[in-house]
């Protein structure tokens, strides 16, 4: 039975959230999350990307070749890409300058190009347009809540709009490993275990 609109969008918020279910995007899961701002950031770029980008797809679905259709999702990304990048740089200079190569990188990123082949690429453009917001978002809470995880216990703040806030009592000694790389990792590992703690009852 066809899912509704409704159950397309809330998937990619539990069932189909990308780092925890479908254990995709962990490159950028992993190096941008040191702060909630870093995190919600890359989220927020890549929910653009996706949501724009499942629309076009899904509006050339029918025109696009088969044989050539890899290539055509991969230059629509790549020119949502290039207008978050633009965008960034125009306004948010300081956070663009933080997350670096990994903005031009959304371009290979398996949700994205995933969704257009999995998805936008047989389905009309509002049931693509609610598949991109609903996985983008369920994104960007992964990205957000980790990095919420990782900058509380390794630095004692939360970062918002360039201002850490100090959450942490001054007598606290941060967890330095969890903002470093192998933190990282173990972060998310707790944060999947959790999940499937949770999803399992």
């Amino acid at each position: 039975m066809a899912k509704t609109l409704a159950q397309e969008f809330v998937k990619g918020l539990w069932e189909e959230v990308p780092p925890f279910r479908l254990v995709l995007g962990l490159c950028p899961t992993l190096a941008v999350t040191k702060t909630v701002e870093n995190g919600l950031g890359m989220g927020v770029a890549t929910t653009f990307v996706l949501v724009c980008a499942n629309m076009l797809v899904s509006m050339l679905r029918k025109v696009i070749p088969g044989k050539v259709r890899i290539a055509c999702f991969i230059i629509i990304i790549a020119a949502f890409v290039t207008l978050v990048e633009l965008l960034m740089q125009a306004y948010t200079y300081p956070l663009f300058l933080k997350l670096g190569i990994f903005i031009p990188l959304i371009v290979v990123n398996c949700i994205v190009l995933g969704r257009a082949e999995a998805f936008a690429s047989k389905n009309n453009v509002i049931r693509s347009v609610a598949d991109g917001l609903g996985i983008g978002i369920g994104f960007t809470l992964a990205l957000g809540s980790l990095g919420a995880v990782r900058e509380i216990f390794g630095a004692g703040t939360i970062t918002f709009w360039e201002t850490p806030i100090q959450l942490m009592p001054a007598s606290y000694q941060p967890f330095a490993f969890m903002v470093q790389a192998p933190g990282a990792f173990v972060c998310l590992g707790l944060m999947l275990a959790v999940m499937n703690l949770i999803g399992s009852k």
